[in-house]
């Protein structure tokens, strides 16, 4: 079985009010990449990961005039793609929701969301936690709640799986570059917060003994910023359990390179920002697939299709034009046995 996670650049753009394709000439939300050419990117992406499900993160908004699987489902359609049935979670007001996109005739996937007596709160509802050790409880919610999927197969394999699009906003409207800063740690405290409650539910379903994948955008990584270093590790290090015993570590490799490599080594990167200040392009790993330890011991293997460090998108002209046209980010697999 093969899973991914794709964040897709502004889906919501290429849908008009009522929710049909924008499949004209019109710009895109990608610098110099028309409608129709963002779409024709995604079409041809999507077809040649060939996942049985892909978790897109940045799917078009859900609302009272527009509709997500409808959207995504109407885009599958038009491609023939075999991901021909989508879900969603909790909506929110972003314009950037979490969606499954899945195939049917492999799996069924349902949104089971857990939490409340005697668990971790529902991720729709709040969290209280000490977010600057003032001895004062804060209140924690997600801007975009995680998608909890049960997961089964047609032979009857069951799992789980928990999309997430964790973010920081950026403090662009601070008067100061003092306030900046105070602005950005209370905001990497919240994002570290989301990640904790995150664990927690991880640590649930671990004590249960169901198989777990978490995956999505997580903004975040070892070695990635300077708060790091301030409050002593990564978002993503306490969701995967760093520190912890192994039979309690999800696992996804990309995680850990950094720790590995010589820090004047390449990293692997799932993204690509253009920076206009510097005129060059930026990359960063900001998206994982997290593997509970026994999905892990069935030799799973991931994949990052990134048109420059893959050698077969490399070699492939159409598929390596299409990856960058269609997001500033690009998909990341796993194969994983059941």
């Amino acid at each position: 079985m093969r899973i991914a996670t794709y964040n897709v650049e502004w889906f919501a753009n290429l849908f008009d009010r009522r929710g049909r394709l924008l499949a004209d000439d019109e710009w895109s939300a990608r610098y110099k990449v028309t409608r129709a050419q963002q779409l024709g990117a995604l079409g041809i992406v999507f077809t040649a990961v060939n996942a049985d499900a892909v978790l897109v993160v940045e799917a078009p908004d859900n609302n009272s005039r527009r509709k997500t699987v409808p959207m995504l489902e109407g885009f599958a359609a038009e491609f023939g793609l075999r991901q021909r049935r989508t879900l969603i979670g909790f909506s929110n007001d972003t314009q950037q929701e979490i969606a499954l996109m899945y195939d049917p005739d492999v799996i069924t996937a349902t949104h089971d969301p857990r939490g409340g007596e005697g668990a971790s709160p529902r991720f729709d509802q709040s969290l209280r936690i000490d977010l600057d050790i003032d001895a004062t409880l804060d209140t924690v919610t997600f801007s975009k709640p995680p998608l909890e999927v049960a997961l089964e197969t047609k032979s009857g394999e069951t799992l789980r799986l928990i999309g997430v699009h964790i973010k920081s906003k950026a403090p662009h409207a601070a008067p100061s570059p003092e306030a900046a800063t105070r602005i950005a740690i209370e905001n990497r405290r919240k994002q570290l917060a989301q990640c904790i409650w995150l664990r927690q539910r991880v640590d649930e379903h671990l004590d249960a003994g169901e198989r777990l994948i978490v995956l999505g955008d997580f903004n975040d990584g070892p070695g990635l910023d300077e708060y790091e270093q301030l409050f002593g590790r990564s978002g993503l290090e306490i969701v995967a359990g760093e520190g912890g015993p192994p039979e309690r570590r999800m696992r996804d490799p990309h995680a850990r390179l950094s720790h590995r490599h010589h820090s004047t080594a390449a990293q692997p990167s799932s993204a690509r920002f253009y920076l206009a200040d510097e005129k060059q392009y930026f990359s960063a790993m900001l998206d994982y697939i997290m593997l509970s330890p026994d999905l892990c011991a069935t030799g799973p293997k991931w994949r990052i299709w990134h048109p420059f460090d893959d050698p077969v998108c490399y070699r492939t002209p159409e598929l390596r034009e299409a990856l960058l046209q269609a997001s500033d980010h690009f998909p990341v697999t796993v194969d994983i046995s059941l």
